[in-house]
């Protein structure tokens, strides 16, 4: 039989799900181009894996592009590397290359565009004949999106955005499924809507300045995607419903501690007991997903995740991070600890993260390094009261 389309499929939906030895999962929800469900920034990778309601940075673009119209810089770039199953491999990686900035003087509106590459390196594909076992050839699987979003200021704390996307997803490499229906790139369109807000500073806690912070995005929302000519092959995007918030403290002029929450569920249908998967319009499953649970409230709660993140920051130079994200071990069971750190010097700025599963089953993330670079350019805008 050939290492071909249920082989690969079901790696990437492992490798989705971080999911690699013996659990108690029970009905995970599965999505095809699992990859944007990865978070891409190492600042994001050392608060939790959460960025919707977070300061203002360069790769704003992925988790709410709202975040744009706080920014402090008037434009910027920024790319992040993320090695994948590193534990394993060595040619499996996410690669993120974002771009912002202002229209205009009056820096009500922004505009933001990114590169979302996922590579799984290389397969080698057998098939057996007789007592041999023969190559029939590689197989290169990749994923990628490239996106545009706008952002317009519509109070003077709160702004709104919304970002177009075209995905594509070639997990097969055209490898002929056992029922003889042809694989192929599946592509898509979708967008995103997101809104943040943050407060004027007050007095807070410990007789301390502070600031609260809120954001929101749904993430995702387009047609399936089709891997063949065959309606089975028809997966769901990973659409999902963000909600975040955060309060910053204030010590000093320099220093600044802030807490971030934040809480995240698929807007995807729930499989059914027997394993079926709904075939509803990606419309129709959005909705349904808050109520087509077979187990009722008591699982529909399993599917939502939640990450709390800490950071420290010293005038704009120095960040020290940390968090902590969960997932219901019966709906995937990714729950780890993260750690990060930050240096900016000019415009220029180094991020990077480490995530140390604290779950029973192995992350494909556990033990990595991830960086990201950004570079500020066009100067600081008149949002500097505002933003990380």
């Amino acid at each position: 039989m050939i290492h071909s389309k249920k082989f690969i499929k079901l790696g990437i939906f492992l490798i989705a799900l971080n999911v690699f030895s013996q659990t108690t999962i029970t009905r995970p929800i599965l999505t095809g181009a699992p990859f944007l469900r990865i978070a891409p920034d190492a600042r994001a990778g050392g608060l939790g894996d959460q960025g919707v309601a977070t300061s203002p940075d360069a790769f704003s673009q992925y988790w709410n592009a709202s975040k744009y119209l706080f920014s402090t810089d008037y434009s910027g770039f920024a790319i992040s590397y993320t090695p994948f199953l590193s534990n394993l491999t060595n040619d499996v990686f996410l690669l993120n290359g974002t771009y912002h900035q202002y229209l205009g003087s009056e820096e009500t509106q922004a505009i933001g565009a990114s590169l979302y590459y996922f590579n799984l390196g290389e397969i080698n594909l057998t098939e057996i004949s007789g007592n041999q076992v023969i190559s029939t050839g590689i197989a290169k699987p990749n994923e990628f999106a490239i996106d545009l979003s706008y952002s317009l200021l519509l109070a003077e704390r709160f702004g709104m955005s919304v970002t177009m996307r075209y995905i594509r997803s070639d997990l097969y490499n055209n490898v002929s499924n056992s029922d003889n229906s042809q694989t192929k790139a599946a592509s898509s369109i979708a967008f995103d809507l997101g809104g943040y807000y943050n407060t004027e500073k007050f007095d807070g806690l410990a007789d301390k300045e502070g600031r609260l912070r809120g954001g929101f995005q749904i993430a995702n929302i387009g047609p399936k995607l089709d891997y063949s000519n065959s309606e089975d092959n028809s997966s769901f995007l990973p659409t999902n419903l963000r909600l975040g918030a955060g309060y910053d403290m204030y010590l000093d002029e320099y220093n600044t501690i802030s807490l971030n929450l934040e809480t995240t569920k698929l807007l995807v249908p729930t499989p059914q007991e027997d394993g079926t998967i709904s075939d509803k319009g990606f419309l129709d499953g959005m909705i349904s997903s808050f109520g087509d649970a077979p187990d009722g409230f008591g699982e529909e709660f399993k599917e939502f995740t939640y990450s709390v993140g800490v950071e420290y920051d010293y005038n704009r130079q120095f960040a020290f991070r940390a968090g902590y994200f969960h997932e219901s071990p019966e709906k995937g069971a990714r729950q780890f600890v993260t750690l990060g750190a930050g240096l900016k010097y000019q415009a220029f700025g180094l991020d990077f993260s480490y995530l140390l599963t604290t779950s029973k089953v192995n992350s494909a993330l556990d033990n990595t390094l991830r960086f990201a670079l950004t570079w500020n350019f066009g100067g600081n805008s008149s949002k500097g009261d505002f933003g990380y």
